[in-house]
């Protein structure tokens, strides 16, 4: 077979995470597959997946071919495209995955419009709030709070943002308001779940002490934009991004508490832990509708955080100058 077609099966096996199924997409049996993978190592003497009964993975020379292969394809269809139309046109899948509640406000309308100047770009938009493996997960984009250990993809800040405490006015009426972190273990917290984990360890830091706390959670969703409808019902306090709640902060529908504390998840208190970040291959591998998006992406996105600045002052004045004396990790 031609290096040509070659390139379209390794792909096809990455997206599909198996032989069988990317087998049936192209019309060859499990034995053909694994005849020409093998055949396909052999040519350029390195293994490019790791293979179980259940499970394939690219090792690092199997994801920089899997690069490589998808420039290539994507720029034969390009060229087809001039060739066929006399135009340079943008079209093509464009998948894009988001945490739920951002998705759902922010992402879906900046995307619809983008969809309606390039008609020919049919949008995946995938709500996920546990995305782990980016490299293999398919997506063209990702967009996703915390920093990136993975260097081999590039993470632009999109907006910065941090993690408040929320609750409604008509839930703090009823049950008082905490004056201290401690104060929460005698509230209804409402928590989040990422891989079945139950993030009820909270952690605070004013100035030089941090502290953590294990809350009571009264409610837990591994949906934050469940965890929102909560916190808007009155059901407790829910630990949110600002980006999540600003336009309920603004209208009053939410009351951030605590508000001289940086908080977190996890024990990450440096300033860009909390801020949301776009995460995407090597602009070199970027076919023309990702480069367009991306561009209209941050465009749009901009307004976002001028009205993340304009959320509460004092909070903003007491997380300003706190020492960064951690790492970042994660979300």
């Amino acid at each position: 077979m031609d290096k040509f077609s070659d390139m379209a099966m390794f792909v096809s096996i990455v997206k599909h995470h198996g032989l069988a199924a990317a087998g049936r997409e192209l019309g060859l049996s499990p034995a053909t597959m694994t005849a020409r993978l093998q055949a396909l190592e052999e040519r350029y003497g390195v293994k490019l997946l790791n293979r179980s009964t259940r499970h394939v993975s690219l090792t690092d020379s199997g994801e920089l071919y899997y690069k490589a292969c998808l420039e290539i394809l994507d720029n034969v269809s390009e060229a087809e495209n001039l060739i066929q139309n006399g135009v340079k046109e943008v079209k093509g899948s464009l998948k894009i995955a988001a945490p739920k509640d951002i998705g759902k406000q922010y992402i879906l309308p900046i995307l619809s419009e983008f969809c309606h100047q390039y008609p020919d770009v049919i949008p995946y938009l995938y709500l996920n709030d546990n995305l782990s493996n980016i490299a293999e997960s398919g997506m063209d984009i990702v967009i996703r709070y915390g920093e990136l250990v993975d260097s081999s993809l590039i993470s632009r800040r999109l907006s910065p943002s941090r993690r408040v405490l929320c609750a409604s006015p008509e839930y703090l009426a009823k049950y008082g308001t905490p004056i201290k972190p401690q104060d929460l273990v005698d509230h209804a917290c409402l928590a989040m779940l990422r891989s079945n984990e139950e993030l009820k360890t909270w952690h605070f830091q004013d100035h030089d002490m941090k502290k953590a706390v294990t809350v009571v959670p009264k409610r837990f969703s591994d949906d934050g934009e469940v965890i929102r409808y909560w916190a808007l019902q009155g059901e407790g306090i829910a630990l949110k991004s600002i980006l999540d709640v600003q336009d309920d902060i603004n209208n009053q529908r939410l009351v951030t508490l605590l508000n001289g504390y940086m908080k977190n998840f996890n024990t990450a208190m440096s300033v860009s832990s909390a801020d949301l970040n776009v995460v995407y291959i090597s602009k070199k591998y970027q076919p023309k509708r990702i480069r367009l998006f991306l561009d209209f992406l941050f465009e749009n996105f901009g307004g976002l955080v001028e009205k993340s600045d304009q959320s509460d002052q004092s909070d903003k004045e007491n997380t300003e100058d706190k020492p960064d004396k951690e790492e970042s990790l994660t979300r």
